[in-house]
C-alpha cells in the first residue's frame, strides 16, 4: 500500500481554494491534514465541507502539522510572503498561478526554493487538456509541418486583483505559457493595450515572434464575458496543416493542407471527466504527486511561473516604450541550484 502524503492547503477561497481542497481531500493517497484561512473561522468552514485541522497561522500549521507538502491557492496578490513562509520552513510546495506579479518576488522565491533543494511546482492545469494533449502530439509528429504562426484569444470577467495589468499576468500566463509549450521559445513581443473600461489595461492584443521564425498574436480582455460561446481560441498553423482548440476543453481539430476534411475530437457522451474543465487540476496532481514520489522534478516548475511573467513584463515595456522588445531566456531549476 502507498504510504500517504500528508498534504495541507493554504487558502480557503471558494473558486480554486475550494477546488485545491476537494482534489487533495479525494485522494487515497493522500492524508489532508491542514487548511489555513485567514481567519480561523474562514478555516474552520472549510474543514467542515472536507475534514481536516483548521488553522489562521501558517507558522503554526508548518510546526504542528509538518506537512510533506503544502499547496498555496491564495487570492492573485497575497501569494509572495506565504509562499515565502512555506520555502523558508523547507516544505516542498505547489503554488498556483500567477506566480507572482513582480520579477524580483520571482526571483527570490526561485532562489530560496533552489538554496534549499525544494520541489516546486506551479499549476498550469490548462497543457493538460485533452485537446492540448493532442495538439502538442500533433505538433511533435510533424503534422503540421513547419509552424508558421499562432494565435490565442481568451477573455471574460475581472476578478478581485487591482494590479492595472492584472488580465495580462494573472490570466494570460496560460496563453503564454501554453504558446511556448506548443510552439517553442518566444523571442519578442509588441503590445497594444486599452483602459477605455476604467479597470486598468482590461483588454490587450500581443503581436509575438518565435525563435523558430514562427509569428503569433494574443489577444486576451477582462471586457468581454465567460458566458460567451467561443470564449477561448488557440490556433497554431504549420505548412503541412493546422489546429484548433476551443475552449480548451471543448474541441480539438486538425486539418491538413488542401484536403477538405479534418479530424475532429470532442468527448463522448460517457466521458464526462475530459470535457470537465475543473477536471484538469486532477490530472495534473495525479502526474505533479507521482513526479515528487519518484524524487523528481515537477511536471511544470515554478520556473515556468516565472517565464510567463517575465512575457508579461517584456510586453508591458512595450506597450510602454511604443517598441518591440526582445525577450531573453528564464533560468532552469538546475541554473537556479548552481547559482544558490
Amino acid at each position: 500500500m502507498v504510504e500517504r502524503l500528508r498534504i495541507a492547503v493554504v487558502g480557503t477561497g471558494p473558486w480554486w481554494g475550494r477546488e485545491h481542497a476537494r482534489v487533495f481531500s479525494r485522494r487515497p493517497d493522500v492524508e489532508l491534514c491542514a487548511i489555513v484561512g485567514r481567519t480561523l473561522e474562514r478555516a474552520e468552514e472549510r474543514t467542515a465541507e472536507f475534514p481536516a485541522r483548521p488553522y489562521a497561522d501558517l507558522s503554526e500549521m508548518l510546526d504542528r502539522e509538518k506537512p510533506d507538502l503544502v499547496s498555496v491557492c491564495l487570492p492573485n496578490e497575497a501569494h509572495f510572503e506565504p509562499t515565502m513562509q512555506v520555502i523558508e520552513a523547507g516544505v516542498p510546495l505547489l503554488v498556483e498561478k500567477p506566480f507572482v506579479f513582480e520579477l524580483d518576488e520571482a526571483d527570490r522565491l526561485l532562489a530560496a526554493a533552489a538554496q534549499r533543494g525544494l520541489f516546486f511546482a506551479i499549476n498550469f492545469n490548462h497543457r493538460y487538456a485533452r485537446p492540448v494533449v493532442l495538439a502538442s502530439e500533433a505538433i511533435g509528429r510533424g503534422d503540421l509541418g513547419r509552424i508558421v504562426f499562432a494565435t490565442w484569444r481568451f477573455g471574460g470577467e475581472a476578478g478581485t486583483s487591482a494590479h492595472p495589468h492584472a488580465n495580462l499576468i494573472e490570466t494570460q500566463c496560460h496563453g503564454l505559457d501554453m504558446l511556448e509549450h506548443l510552439c517553442g521559445p518566444i523571442r519578442s513581443v509588441m503590445a497594444q493595450m486599452t483602459d477605455v473600461t476604467g479597470r486598468g489595461y482590461s483588454s490587450h492584443a500581443i503581436a509575438l515572434g518565435f525563435e523558430s521564425g514562427a509569428v503569433g498574436s494574443l489577444l486576451g480582455s477582462y471586457d468581454t464575458s465567460y458566458a460567451y460561446p467561443g470564449t477561448h481560441h488557440l490556433e497554431v498553423n504549420g505548412t503541412e496543416g493546422r489546429l484548433l482548440v476551443e475552449d480548451t476543453v471543448r474541441r480539438f481539430t486538425l486539418s491538413r493542407s488542401g484536403d477538405e476534411t479534418r479530424q475532429v475530437w470532442e468527448a463522448g457522451y460517457f466521458n464526462d471527466r475530459e470535457r470537465d474543465f475543473h477536471a484538469l487540476f486532477e490530472v495534473y496532481v495525479d502526474r505533479m504527486l507521482a513526479a515528487f514520489r519518484a524524487g523528481q522534478q515537477p511536471p511544470i516548475h515554478a520556473t515556468a511561473g516565472r517565464r510567463a511573467l517575465q512575457l508579461a513584463h517584456a510586453s508591458i515595456r512595450s506597450f510602454e516604450s511604443g517598441e518591440r522588445v526582445v525577450v531573453t531566456g528564464t533560468p532552469t531549476p538546475e541554473d537556479l541550484r548552481g547559482a544558490s
